[in-house]
């Protein structure tokens, strides 16, 4: 049976067991890990390799407290884009604001090292300097995401809440704020892997303050390539783990989300 559900996810549109997938992962994992100990050393470190530079940039080079601290300012983006983002997808409910929201959403187009020099003037240097830069990056692609989500809300659910007297408030507040809270909740997930993608570069923009951003510039600058890799490692790991967080919140929040997906 086993075997046949295994088969079965080599097969386009199927639905395949939690267990399956899982040994299935585990098997891909083991090859993934033989075809990195086959390859050259000096282009790709061996595991041996990482797992030492990863126990000296912990121990020395104090990678936990930049990880840390990475995370603080990542968590503090997060909030401020969000907050910045719904309320500007949210005014688009009204037409003499929606060029607005897409004047902003066409400032994903901007790049982030170009800003630098009117986001100083603007809040200064060090910490808010980050912030600001990594809350910009994310808050363009959060309207941009968002604005198209409630444009694609249906006509019928705008009918239906006039048909039952609602005024124009509270149909913005039932359909297109509470009527799409999954989503939001998921978008906010997506830009939030893409703020800790971002964060790196804005760190190596912002030194003052450290972060992983310059610790991982700092050994690229000498080509430590086995300390680069277990930097970037460790930047792998905390980011799926903040994903792996934001979709429980997702899941406790909405859990009728996944009722639509086709899934084992």
């Amino acid at each position: 049976m086993a075997t046949l559900d295994i088969a079965a996810a080599f097969l386009p549109n199927r639905v395949v067991s939690r267990h399956s997938l899982a040994l299935i992962a585990v098997i891909q994992l083991a090859v993934l890990l033989v075809l990195w100990n086959t390859l050259p050393p000096a282009v790709f470190p061996h595991p041996g390799e990482v797992l030492t530079a990863f126990r000296e940039m912990w121990m020395i080079h104090g990678l936990g407290a930049e990880l840390c601290a990475s995370m603080l300012t990542s968590v503090e983006a997060i909030l401020l884009s969000a907050a910045i983002g719904l309320a500007l997808a949210y005014a688009t409910v009204l037409p003499a604001l929606r060029p607005v929201a897409g004047l902003v959403s066409k400032g994903r187009f901007l790049g982030l090292s170009g800003l630098t020099f009117a986001f100083t003037l603007s809040v200064g240097g060090g910490h808010p300097l980050k912030v600001a830069l990594l809350t910009f990056g994310m808050t363009v692609f959060f309207v941009t995401s968002m604005s198209a989500t409630i444009a694609r809300l249906p006509r019928e659910k705008f009918d239906y809440a006039r048909a039952l007297g609602m005024s124009d408030a509270r149909i913005t507040f039932e359909v297109v704020v509470l009527g799409t809270v999954d989503e939001a909740l998921e978008i906010l997930r997506q830009n939030a892997a893409m703020g800790w993608t971002m964060l790196t570069m804005v760190e190596g923009c912002v030194r003052s303050e450290g972060g992983v951003g310059g610790l991982l510039l700092n050994q690229t600058k000498h080509f430590h390539l086995a300390q680069v890799l277990a930097v970037q490692v460790s930047i792998l790991c905390v980011g799926i783990f903040q994903d792996y967080l934001l979709g429980v919140l997702k899941q406790l929040f909405c859990p009728y989300a996944s009722l639509k997906l086709e899934r084992g």
